[in-house]
This record gives structure tokens, C-alpha cells and sequence, in this order.
């Protein structure tokens, strides 16, 4: 094929819709500014079901004990999140090639399937929320609710980063504004004077240690925290690329976990053991206007976390299947919304603990991998590498473990740990082996 038919093809992706650069790195004169790429990850954690997560932390915490979980568990997730960015910022790949580099080139294909699949289920689960909230505080018809918003998902991810910018810059300027509604409204209701000395609420509560509120904490974001070289590759330096990463953590994770922490503490949720701290019910219950504007933030909100997720899922597949984006995002968005139709949502503290122990310790990994060991630049090319799947099933096993005889502790800090450990201690006792040769023939680009 010529030179001139091959870019005549490429009009339509570059002209009506920006490449995604699913199959290689972000050239550096496609990076995006510190604002933009901020807004794609300070709109992420801004969201109502963080909300619901803060509020039944401190239900089942206390207000101070539950703060205290939220901010232990920010402060791991900037340090694991924001060095898995600073790698993507300085090489421009998503989370799949990057996970090439160390798990091998087709031992990625397990790792970035696991996560980029774990990731639709967070897609079907948010998408199924939207339908429950909308029938929960104003009565919809919950089926059509979540078909509408899964279809309105899908659409603003097919455009790409470009929209996950767009609905960042919408959706956390909304939670701020109708979250200090909500609290002004308890305010006058008299319900804000006794927060700090808010003891919990006793046995119904489902977060029952500091530890297991540490690990709900990360688990939230562990899935696309993991991936998120995906968003922060189109930064223009790994320093920037760490920078856009802070504005979600600690930043706008720990205030829509502290907001779900008043609205408990102040009396004001409606089942804070069953929804947290959710504060819609506070806003629809104060006349129609309100009400209007809580069915956009709705949309709007939950609209971001879903579309981000599913672009993770589509970006990781495009690149394992050798597809486009925008294809795997009508595919995956397809089967998210299935998903979401059936009631698979529904199940979410099930889907908590698979992320807190399963997804962990791969980043763990990467980071020993990629920044503290170097290895992986130097190392040979290889099509599967042995040791960071032994670390990952070590890790798993202890986290699993302490899910299960320490509940207590924090499963998802245990698999960060024992994952970086299991993986430094294999890896340098693992003989070198010789580079393997490369295929015959290596598609362009």
C-alpha cells in the first residue's frame, strides 16, 4: 500500500476524531497541559459513590476514626498511583504496553485483560447505580434509567480523552457545589454541631475496622489507579504527569469521602448503613428545582467515573486484540450494560474485595519493576516473564489471607507489600536468560 492511501485512511481518525494511540506511545507533540490532563483524573474520584463509601466508613468507624482510615488510605494511593504516573508520563504508553515491559509481551495479555475486563464490571456497577439513585430518590423507572445512561456513556467515551476532560471539568465542580447545598441545608436543620463526637452506628455497620476502611479506601480506585497510564500518558513529563495524578489523590478523593462523612456524622443520610453517605435524598427533599439539578449532577457524575472506566477497559483491549478504541468501547459498553441491566451491580461488596486483593499488587510490581529496580530497561525483550506472575499469585494469596484471618488488617496494603517483596526477592534470584528473537515481521507503528 502506498504512502499516500495509508494517510488518506488516516483522515477520518485524525480530522473527526483525535487518535487514541492505542498501539504506541503519545508523541510528545500530542501531550497534553497540566489543566487538562488534571481535569481528566480530578473529575474521576469526585464522585457521589465515594460519598456513599466516606459516610459508611464513619458509620462504622466514628468521625475520627473513619477520617483517619480516609486519609491513610489517600496517602497510599497518591504514593501508588502517582509513581505508576510518573512512569507513564515519562514514556507516553498505556497501561498495557507498560505492562509488556515487565510481565513479557503476550504475559500482558493476562494481566492487562484481568484489569481492563475488572474494569467494565466498575463500568456495569456505576451504570446500574445511576438507574437505582434516579428510582430511589425520585421514583424512575430504574431498567430505563440505566439503559439510558449506558447508552449516554458509551457516546461520551466513544469521543474519547478529549471528552473525559470535558465531563471532569462538569462533574466535579458540580459535587462541590451541591455538596455544600446539601451541608448548608443540614446546617440549618441543626445538624452539623455534633460531627467530631459522632461515635458510629453501632452493629448494623458494614465497615468494621480501620483496616477493612483503609482497604475500601484504595479499593475504590485500585482498578484504574493501577491503570492509570492510560490518562496520565498524555502528560508532557513524568513531574506533570504525577502532578495531575494529586489533584485525584488525595485531593478530590479525600473531599468526596469527607463529604459522605459529615452527611453520616450530621444525621442526615437516609440508610447510612445500606447507602452511606449519600446525600442526594438531601436535595430532593427541598423542592423541584433542586430536585432537576440533582438528576443532571446524577448523570453527570456518575457519567464520569463510567466513562473513564470504560475507556480504561477499551484502550486495554484495543491494544491486546490489536483493535481501535472506539470499536472496543461500543463492544465493552455493550457488555457493561448487559451486565448492568441483569443486577451484576448489585453485588458490590463482593467486587470491593476482588479488587482490594487481586489488583494491588500487579502495581506493586510495575513500580519495584520500573522505577525502584530499573529492570525493565535493561532487560532483554521477552514474550513472558515468570517472576512477576509468581509474585502476583504469592501476594494474592496473603492478601486473601488476610481478608480472611485478620480482617482486621488491610488486604489491600498487604498485597501493595507482599507484592513488591515477592517480586524483588524472585527477580533477583531468577538466572538472566538470553533475549528471545523478535517475530519475523513487526506491523508498522
Amino acid at each position: 500500500m502506498s504512502t499516500t492511501s495509508q494517510r488518506d485512511q488516516e483522515v477520518p481518525e485524525h480530522h473527526a476524531l483525535e487518535s487514541e494511540f492505542e498501539h504506541e506511545p503519545v508523541p510528545l507533540s500530542q501531550r497534553r497541559s497540566l489543566g487538562s490532563v488534571s481535569a481528566v483524573w480530578f473529575g474521576f474520584p469526585m464522585i457521589i459513590t465515594n460519598a456513599v463509601f466516606g459516610g459508611a466508613t464513619v458509620y462504622g468507624l466514628g468521625f475520627w476514626r473513619g477520617i483517619g482510615a480516609i486519609i491513610v488510605g489517600n496517602i497510599i494511593l497518591m504514593l501508588y498511583v502517582g509513581t505508576l504516573s510518573y512512569v507513564a508520563g515519562k514514556t507516553g504508553k498505556n497501561f498495557a504496553l507498560t505492562a509488556a515491559q515487565t510481565f513479557g509481551r503476550h504475559g500482558a495479555t493476562i494481566a492487562a485483560g484481568f484489569l481492563s475486563t475488572v474494569v467494565i464490571g466498575w463500568f456495569a456497577f456505576q451504570t446500574g447505580l445511576t438507574g437505582s439513585t434516579l428510582h430511589t430518590s425520585l421514583g424512575w423507572n430504574e431498567t430505563w434509567m440505566i439503559l439510558v445512561a449506558g447508552v449516554l456513556y458509551i457516546a461520551i467515551t466513544f469521543i474519547g480523552i478529549r471528552a473525559l476532560t470535558v465531563i471532569g471539568l462538569i462533574a466535579a465542580p458540580m459535587f462541590v457545589v451541591l455538596a455544600v447545598v446539601a451541608l448548608v441545608l443540614a446546617a440549618r436543620e441543626g445538624g452539623l454541631s455534633g460531627i467530631t463526637s459522632y461515635q458510629g452506628g453501632g452493629p448494623g455497620a458494614t465497615v468494621f475496622s480501620f483496616g477493612a476502611a483503609v482497604t475500601i479506601t484504595i479499593a475504590g480506585f485500585a482498578d484504574s489507579g493501577t491503570m492509570t497510564a492510560d490518562f496520565t500518558r498524555w502528560s508532557r513529563n513524568g513531574r506533570e504527569a504525577v502532578m495531575a495524578a494529586f489533584t485525584a489523590f488525595p485531593v478530590a478523593n479525600f473531599i468526596s469521602l469527607l463529604v459522605g462523612g459529615i452527611v453520616v456524622a450530621a444525621g442526615k443520610a437516609v440508610d447510612p448503613a445500606a447507602n452511606g453517605g449519600d446525600f442526594l435524598p438531601v436535595l430532593t427533599s427541598h423542592g423541584p428545582v433542586l430536585s432537576a439539578i440533582a438528576v443532571v449532577f446524577v448523570f453527570a457524575n456518575l457519567g464520569s467515573v463510567c466513562c473513564h472506566c470504560l475507556y480504561n477497559g477499551a484502550v486495554g483491549w484495543s491494544q491486546l486484540v490489536g483493535g481501535r478504541m472506539r470499536v472496543l468501547t461500543i463492544v465493552l459498553g455493550i457488555v457493561g450494560l448487559v451486565a448492568a441491566l441483569a443486577g451484576v451491580w448489585s453485588y458490590f461488596s463482593d467486587w470491593l474485595n476482588l479488587l482490594g486483593i487481586f489488583v494491588p499488587p500487579i502495581g506493586a510490581i510495575l513500580i519495584v519493576d520500573q522505577v525502584l529496580r530499573r529492570g525493565s530497561s535493561l532487560r532483554a525483550a521477552r514474550l513472558w516473564r515468570p517472576a512477576p506472575f509468581a509474585a502476583w499469585a504469592i501476594a494474592s494469596i496473603g492478601s486473601y489471607a488476610v481478608h480472611v484471618m485478620a480482617p482486621q488488617l488491610s488486604e489491600a496494603v498487604a498485597g501493595i507489600v507482599l507484592g513488591g517483596v515477592a517480586y524483588t526477592l524472585i527477580d533477583a534470584l531468577s538466572p538472566t536468560p538470553a533475549q528471545e528473537p523478535e517475530p519475523a515481521s513487526v506491523p508498522a507503528g
